[in-house]
């Protein structure tokens, strides 16, 4: 059975002129889906009206609470000790978000107690997957 942990936080998300406006976040992260945290938002704070969450590396997040983190889609940066930044960039623009850093790190330990750094794995059908992807023999 998969374990799967939630934590309602708020953000708030920086404006290009600077300006900061609160919005509801929730983190999320499954065993089913072990190197990954998810940011989900509800449908009335996007664009297009549609709830949305983003999913990146769990150990993007961590990483990014220490130091700058990321070169894709997702960067993580703390600004300070109180404060992290997540940045997600897509074809239609850049959202920049801040977070309190404290937040942000009782989530993370909470999915270490789920599942501990580097005691992740990936699941047999993945394994099957990539074994026949590569051409060997499953």
């Amino acid at each position: 059975m998969h374990v799967t942990l939630q934590q309602p936080t708020g953000a708030r998300l920086v404006t290009a002129t600077g300006q900061e406006i609160a919005i509801p976040a929730t983190l999320r992260y499954t065993s089913a889906d072990p190197l990954a945290v998810h940011i989900d938002f509800p449908r009335h704070v996007t664009v297009d009206g549609e709830a949305t969450t983003w999913t990146f590396a769990r150990v993007l997040l961590g990483d990014g609470l220490r130091a700058p983190a990321g070169i894709g889609t997702v960067r993580v940066r703390p600004a300070g000790q109180d404060l992290t930044y997540v940045e997600f960039h897509s074809p239609q623009g850049t959202a920049v978000l801040r977070f309190t850093t404290a937040d942000l790190y009782r989530f993370l330990a909470r999915t270490w107690t789920v599942i501990a750094p580097g005691e992740e794995t990936v699941g047999a059908e993945l394994d099957h997957g990539l074994v026949a992807l590569f051409g060997g023999r499953v």
